[in-house]
């Protein structure tokens, strides 16, 4: 299978989009953070809108990703060395990184490695599902269309409304209480129908054949309702976006992601030796950063920079030094079998 750059360059983007978006939760209202500045001032309120566009689409793009590279995995690898090989890649990180998370909060905890292990579990149940049914195959004529993503998007929206009824955005469970796989209930949904969307789009070859008219529409739409979210500030729109936001985020979702996508497909195919750099450290990097981030926001935390300058600061240094590394650590030897 040829090498899609542009797959790999979309997810270095939003590697960094990730790093930044934790970056900025100390200085904003972004929930949850293992560190406040000392200083009041570094604050801006304005951020929250920021941190909603982000989690409307992001980790959502993040499995479809994912999701399109499985089928190919495990029909050239079959069950037993896919399995092996997504326990090692996914597994051992997430144990390493979730044991440090916790002795370091003193409690068990996996922070940002729970998108590792919903992928994890999420190809365990594909590799499952293979073993008992047989791959889709056959010639598939249909593609992508606008009105096939409303639909897609209008599923996941009213699947999102009644579930944000009884566990709004923020609220973290474990399900049953005791199962370890921390899940943001509101957000679930969307990360299992792009995941599977992901399978389906490379079955069937959805991404290749979607025209540039669909793709260009959906960025445009896909930017619009972002727009949207930035426009909230009180008023009829912030009380009209509040009450239906689960519909909203889910079409922002799905339009973006398949604006990205083909935005990426067109105008980012670039196989440079930078982009293949970051490519290669781009999963590291997103496994290093938290702790890296922390570390550096406790030794700036009294050197006044401004909310905004601490934001991009911290945000800037810890890609940088997250990918670096990464680089660093994968040159031990059978360390690229894990990162």
């Amino acid at each position: 299978m040829k090498r899609l750059c542009y797959l790999d360059n979309l997810k270095v983007c939003l590697t960094v989009l990730v790093i930044m978006h934790h970056a900025g939760q100390a200085y904003g209202n972004g929930g949850d953070w293992a560190y406040h500045p000392s200083n009041p001032a570094e604050f801006m309120p304005w951020i929250w809108h920021f941190f909603s566009v982000n989690a409307a689409f992001f980790m959502g793009l993040f499995f479809l990703i994912s999701g399109y590279f499985v089928p190919m995995s495990f029909d050239k690898q079959g069950a037993k060395v896919f399995v092996q090989k997504k326990l090692i890649r996914l597994g051992i990180p997430l144990l390493l990184m979730g044991g440090l998370i916790s002795v370091l909060t003193g409690k068990p905890e996996i922070g940002h490695m729970w998108y590792i292990e919903s992928l994890l579990v999420f190809c365990l149940i594909y590799a499952l599902i293979r073993l008992i049914c047989k791959p889709i195959d056959g010639e598939c004529t249909s593609s992508p269309t606008i009105i096939g993503l409303l639909i897609f998007g209008g599923v996941m929206g009213i699947g999102s409304y009644f579930i944000r009824q009884v566990s709004p955005q923020d609220h973290w469970i474990w399900p049953f209480g005791i199962i370890p796989l921390p899940m943001e209930s509101a957000h679930y949904l969307q990360y299992v129908m792009m995941f599977v969307i992901g399978i389906l789009a490379r079955r069937f070859a959805w991404l290749e054949k979607m025209g540039n008219t669909t793709g260009s529409i959906s960025l445009a739409i896909g930017c619009l309702l972002a727009l949207g979210i930035y426009l909230r500030d009180g008023g009829a729109w912030n009380a009209f976006v509040t009450e239906w936001f689960g519909i909203y985020e889910s079409l922002l979702c799905v339009f973006i992601c398949f604006g990205l996508l083909w935005l990426f497909r067109q105008y980012g195919n670039c196989d440079s030796k930078f982009w293949q750099w970051c490519a290669a450290q781009s999963y590291g990097a997103y496994v290093f950063h938290l702790i890296l981030m922390i570390v550096l926001q406790n030794m700036v935390d009294g050197i006044w920079m401004g909310a905004f300058g601490k934001f991009l600061f911290i945000g800037v240094v810890t890609t940088i030094c997250s990918f670096v590394l990464t680089w660093l650590v994968r040159l031990i030897p059978g360390v690229k079998k894990l990162l």
